[in-house]
């Protein structure tokens, strides 16, 4: 009788994959952090006396963050920007806009959620203000 329910269990999954459905995977969250400075915002100016830290955590398309940040004018926008230390990127993910959230969660594809786990490096964190529409800080993403 065991085996009779295993198939009826089992020939059920297989018809709820056939059927478009999915049998939920457990995933992996890859969790980065950044420190953020006014002399590492590009191009300048930034603000000098600037800092900060963000922590990035990546969970299939959640992307969700903490930010943290001392000496700056209150912030308007921050996002993480595709780019190399030293060069300027475009935005690829808005973590906020108006309002400040020192933490919350957005979505992104599964594409570009994979880019940034995969090579933080290439990324960074950045916060702006009205002083520094720009940026003033930044951040360099890693492991």
């Amino acid at each position: 009788m065991k085996t009779t329910k295993h198939k009826l269990l089992l020939g059920a999954a297989v018809a709820a994959l056939a059927a478009g459905g999915s049998i939920a995977a457990a995933q992996s969250t890859t969790t980065l952090k950044a420190s953020m400075t006014g002399k590492a915002e590009v191009p300048g100016p930034a603000d000098a006396n600037g800092k900060g830290s963000a922590t990035i955590k990546i969970t299939g398309t959640k992307v969700c963050y903490t930010l943290s940040y001392s000496n700056i004018g209150t912030p308007n926008a921050s996002h993480i920007h595709r780019g190399a230390t030293g060069k300027a990127g475009s935005v690829v993910v808005a973590l906020f806009t108006g309002t400040p959230k020192k933490s919350a969660c957005v979505t992104t594809t599964s594409s570009l959620a994979k880019q940034i786990a995969q090579k933080p490096a290439s990324f960074y964190v950045n916060i702006h203000n009205k002083a520094f529409p720009n940026g003033a800080i930044r951040g360099q993403l890693h492991k």
